[in-house]
């Protein structure tokens, strides 16, 4: 059974949650925690999964990749379990529902583990939308964005910054101390966030790695963030349920996204044919 709980931090649903109800705290707030969505096993297996990914990965270059962050991308391709999380209902029906005012679809935009380690200080606030530049207007909603907490988030090992409001705010303004909260949840839960809220990795000051698994949505007709073609090559692809190579793009709307695969004697194809 669904429960609504107030927080001093960022608004948070537990239980059997709609899609109508997510849209509405992220119209609002621009954020939400979606508490103990998948249960510890789920979360091992994937945890398993992505290990030997994570212990091969360097730190990041620069501060806001993070010194003491190691980062794994093409999570598809890596995680089978991980395809439970990216196919969640509510949640792609949520997505669909707050980004379908501007596109005919929506289409998986990056997938990557962010495992933070001792000693990284405060990632900069930032809008996700800001990887195009700003050239897509502030009236258009980019991206529905998922951090998934794989270890307990806690204000001590870097859980989430967000700033619940800003997706309102004019992009000059800046945000007070005391406007920074953060998205302290057990493992399993999913932080929930639009692409114009600011927001931002913690600081670390523990012996603990805080794992967060990045999953996000954007409208059809925009460039991904993380190449799914070249991170999930059709031989790969060719493996998962066709629900996920359509939200990967392997797939065609109106008249994008149409390919001409050698043997097809120059003929326009969906890519889904690909995989008949």
């Amino acid at each position: 059974m669904m429960g609504l709980t107030k927080s001093p931090l960022i608004a948070r649903l537990s239980g059997a949650v709609t899609a109508e109800q997510i849209v509405e705290h992220l119209d609002r707030d621009g954020a939400l925690i979606l508490e103990r969505r998948v249960d510890e096993t789920t979360v091992e297996h994937i945890r398993d999964e992505l290990r030997p990914h994570l212990e091969a990965s360097p730190t990041g270059r620069d501060g806001f990749t993070g010194h003491q962050t190691r980062r794994v991308g093409a999570i598809m391709a890596r995680s089978q379990t991980s395809h439970r999380l990216v196919l969640d209902p509510a949640l792609i029906d949520a997505a669909r529902r707050l980004l379908g005012s501007h596109a005919a679809g929506i289409q998986l935009h990056l997938t990557q583990l962010a495992a933070i380690g001792n000693g990284q200080g405060n990632q900069p606030l930032h809008r996700d939308r800001a990887v195009w530049g700003g050239h897509v207007p502030r009236t258009v909603e980019t991206q529905f964005s998922m951090v998934w907490a794989l270890t307990d988030f806690t204000s001590e090992n870097g859980a989430t910054r967000v700033v619940t409001g800003s997706h309102r705010w004019d992009d000059d303004r800046r945000a007070e101390p005391h406007e920074i909260l953060q998205a302290e949840m057990p493992a399993g839960s999913v932080l929930v966030y639009n692409g114009s809220v600011l927001h931002g990795g913690g600081q670390n000051d523990t012996s603990e790695v805080r794992e967060g698994l990045l999953l996000h949505y954007t409208l059809d007709w925009l460039r991904q963030e993380e190449n799914q073609y070249l991170s999930c090559p059709p031989d790969v692809a060719a493996g998962f349920p066709p629900e996920l190579r359509r939200l990967i793009g392997y797939d065609a709307t109106f008249s994008m996204g149409f390919c001409s695969p050698p043997g097809v004697r120059g003929e326009l194809v969906s890519p889904s044919t690909l995989f008949r």
